[in-house]
């Protein structure tokens, strides 16, 4: 994306693929032209930004570029950054603010860079499966370039964040759905959901018209994409203008149904403030009321990356094509993910992981756990979905206050007498018990289709307890509430969830 045309990869009849090839790549060379973007180049050529090989099998032929700010330490946090069609990694870098914040808050960065080799407009090929999946493609490549990161800079391997414009941001989705274990953190800039486009004429349909998906068809699509069981997952910016036109403003609404669906949480926000540059954000929370998706909407705002030029505390990047001055976006994701200092955990020791990690016990608010001793441990601490709950000096733990009938992913990392973190443990899933009742206002029709109530000779009824509803119809409205597995009771005077 980043263009008025989609990305395109061309691999079938050849000579096809030479026509469209000259067109494509006309076109694109003409609005690099105009626009005054950057010539997408073999290297980087940024200060700072150097070229990083070796990283791996690199099946997605894509190029590493990477930064790191001076004397940083071990335990630092990865930041991944995707650059847009028609650029690069240097223009990603010049332009976005990122490197500020590498060099304000001390972590490294890593800029992959594909190529017309790959995709004629140089494209992150989001809507290729064979590039897109777990283990394949521009995908593993990306996740080779995290493994060499890692190792190379000594980062904190539960701190890794990606992010992405356009193009690049529908890469970041896919790699946030696919690698859930690895990115503990993704900001999407004028992109779309994860998996919304399997070939290129669904590519057009998503960035022009996306489809209407539930949220849990949303979700289920990342749950299918990511490993079997996975239970903790990363939490979420979307950035989004409202006079996009090249990706509608409605892909950032099914992304909002996508990742709060895959949190398990609502659709209404747990709040909403006013930012500068004509910005709404809008949170919602997780169980334990930390916010797991962030929806920015910036008013007036065309396509690109949201940048604020200045050398205010708040600003960043600088202006160009597809680099908008509105707000620094770049900023406002790096606090979200912690990467200020707020809420970040001590880079990791040299005590090995945890092991027998297991559920002792399940209530319908609590969970007990239980895990072997590791030799010269003076604590341990716990985390329930990558976020530190607890600390004990005993092998085991009861986190309280949990929703009933709710699955959490836990692990747990020894901590050893100077207070550094070792290795954290292979995760494990409780459930708690009970049941945690839901509520939902709408026509009997769309209660009826939903499964909530039923019809029968033109009058609707409650699903579970046969309450009466009135006409079936799209005008008459109820409240439901779920009082157990399909299970609802008119509650029309008030119903609390």
């Amino acid at each position: 994306m980043g263009q008025p045309h989609p990305p395109f990869r061309f691999a079938k009849s050849r000579r096809l693929t030479r026509g469209i090839r000259r067109w494509v790549t006309a076109a694109a060379g003409a609005l690099a032209l105009t626009g005054g973007l950057v010539a997408v180049g073999p290297q980087a050529s940024a200060a700072g930004l150097t070229q990083v090989t070796g990283f791996g099998s690199n099946p997605g032929n894509l190029s590493m570029y990477a930064y790191a700010p001076q004397a940083l330490p071990a335990g630092a946090p990865l930041v991944v950054a995707l650059h847009g069609c028609t650029q690069n990694a240097s223009d990603y870098y010049a332009h976005s603010g990122w490197p500020t914040f590498a060099d304000r808050y001390g972590f490294a960065l890593v800029l992959p860079q594909t190529s017309s080799a790959n995709n004629a407009n140089s494209c992150f090929n989001w809507f290729e499966p064979g590039d897109s999946a777990r283990g394949q493609g521009e995908a593993l490549s990306i996740k080779q370039m995290v493994d060499k990161a890692v190792a190379q800079y000594g980062s904190d391997s539960r701190r890794v964040y990606i992010t992405g414009l356009s193009a690049g941001a529908g890469m970041t989705a896919n790699m946030l759905a696919a690698y859930p274990d690895v990115f503990a953190g993704g900001s999407i800039g004028s992109g779309l959901p994860a998996s919304c486009a399997t070939s290129v004429s669904a590519a057009y349909t998503c960035m022009y018209s996306p489809p209407d998906k539930s949220p849990a068809q949303w979700g289920a699509l990342v749950r299918s994409a990511a490993p079997a069981g996975t239970t903790s997952w990363p939490r979420v910016a979307i950035w989004q203008g409202t006079a996009d036109t090249t990706v509608q403003p409605a892909n950032a609404t099914e992304l909002r149904d996508q990742w709060t669906d895959v949190w398990g949480i609502g659709q209404t926000p747990s709040r909403t403030r006013s930012l500068t540059g004509g910005t709404t954000l809008s949170e919602y929370d997780d169980a334990s009321g930390e916010p797991a998706v962030q929806v920015y909407s910036v008013s007036g705002m065309a396509h690109g990356l949201a940048v604020d030029p200045g050398s205010g505390p708040e600003q960043c990047g600088s202006t160009g094509t597809y680099y908008l001055d509105t707000i620094c976006s770049s900023y406002h994701t790096a606090r979200f993910w912690g990467l200020d200092g707020a809420g970040q955990e001590p880079g990791p020791g040299s005590l090995p992981a945890p092991t027998g990690l297991a559920v002792a016990s399940t209530a319908d608010t609590r969970v007990s756990l239980s895990w072997n001793a590791v030799p010269g441990a003076a604590s341990y601490e716990v985390y329930r979905a990558g976020t530190k709950v607890g600390s004990t000096a005993s092998t085991a733990y009861t986190d309280t206050g949990l929703a009933t009938g709710t699955a959490y992913g836990y692990t747990v990392a020894a901590v050893d007498a100077s207070g550094a973190v070792g290795a954290v443990s292979a995760s494990v899933t409780a459930t708690t018990t009970g049941y945690t009742p839901t509520c939902n206002t709408a026509s009997n029709y769309d209660h009826t289709v939903s499964g909530r109530a039923y019809q029968s000779g033109g009058s609707t009824y409650a699903t579970g307890s046969g309450q009466a509803m009135g006409l079936w119809n799209t005008f008459t409205t109820h409240t439901l509430k779920q009082t157990a597995p399909g299970y609802y009771v008119v509650a029309d005077s008030g119903c609390s969830a």
